[in-house]
């Protein structure tokens, strides 16, 4: 699990633990079974990818064409992110090789850090933070800390810091107004160790019609530990109106953000369809279809 020097929120509530940030827990019961690529399988992913220099620019299956995206939107925005080019490794935080090579379609070309921090939910909360921060809406730039407190990016950014008093926690000035970037990943960094699953569930609402997925939904199980992963694009059968989807997630430990491979569905990898089953099997968790959720507004 995440361990921070801060340690006002032993004070505040035993359980403030990022959600999938147990680095111990035991998975196996939903993790989905995958198929390690074969070195001619990964080569021709690769190959794939290097013709793919960004999110919207990955093949689709025949008889799909991408939905529209607004100009400005998060949508716009996710696809839009680069891909990585360089090689077609996942790495951790302080630069070794994931164990599980064989989970990711492609990386996206986005620091992780140098601490153990960006995991699941943190990505997701990573990639809408990035995008709202570059539209300068600092004002909508706001997560909760597991215990519910709100944390808006606007009060850190005017040199307020949070302090406790016992069980209370309450925003002290400490110091002057930046809205620089490096500041806005410090206070990333805060969330990150203070936020997970269990606390963006409760922020976000819940997608009660399955066929009206949209770009930037999130399929999310809240819990200690929980995961979370985010949708990046969706494309739309020209005859049947079947929709398919890519999916994003970092996982445990903190890992570089990759596009996931779909393990069940190998005739659409790296899309996902969810007339596939009532479940969403991901090479590292699964989900149920009641589990996609949407930002607030």
């Amino acid at each position: 699990m995440k361990i921070s020097k801060l340690v006002l929120w032993v004070a505040v509530i035993s359980f403030l633990y990022a959600a999938c940030n147990h680095k111990n827990h035991d998975t196996s019961g939903t993790v989905s079974p995958l198929t390690t690529l074969t070195s001619n399988a990964s080569g021709e992913v690769a190959e794939a990818v290097r013709l793919a220099p960004e999110i919207g620019a990955i093949k689709l299956p025949g008889g799909y064409k991408r939905v529209e995206a607004a100009q400005g939107s998060f949508g716009e925005y996710l696809r839009g992110l680069q891909i990585k080019q360089e090689d077609h490794i996942v790495n951790l935080y302080d630069g070794r090789k994931k164990a599980n090579q064989g989970a990711h379609y492609c990386i996206l070309d986005i620091d992780v850090g140098n601490r153990d921090l960006q995991q699941c939910a943190d990505a997701v909360m990573r990639l809408r933070a990035e995008y709202l921060y570059q539209m300068k809406a600092y004002e909508n730039i706001s997560f909760n800390f597991t215990n519910g407190e709100p944390v808006p990016f606007k009060k850190y950014a005017e040199g307020y810091r949070v302090k406790v008093n016992g069980n209370n926690l309450f925003w002290k000035k400490s110091t002057g107004a930046d809205y620089s970037y490096p500041n806005f990943r410090k206070y990333l960094d805060l969330i990150f160790a203070y936020a997970g699953s269990y606390s963006l569930a409760k922020e976000l609402d819940k997608v009660t019609d399955v066929n009206e997925i949209q770009i930037g939904d999130v399929i999310i199980q809240g819990g200690f530990p929980g995961h979370a992963v985010l949708v990046m694009d969706i494309a739309e059968h020209t005859d049947t109106g079947e929709k398919i989807f890519l999916l994003a997630q970092s996982y445990m430990p903190a890992q570089e953000i990759h596009v996931l491979v779909n393990p069940n569905q190998v005739g659409i990898s790296p899309w996902y369809s969810m007339g596939y089953s009532n479940r969403i099997y991901t090479p590292e968790w699964t989900f149920d279809k009641t589990d996609l959720k949407r930002w607030r507004d």
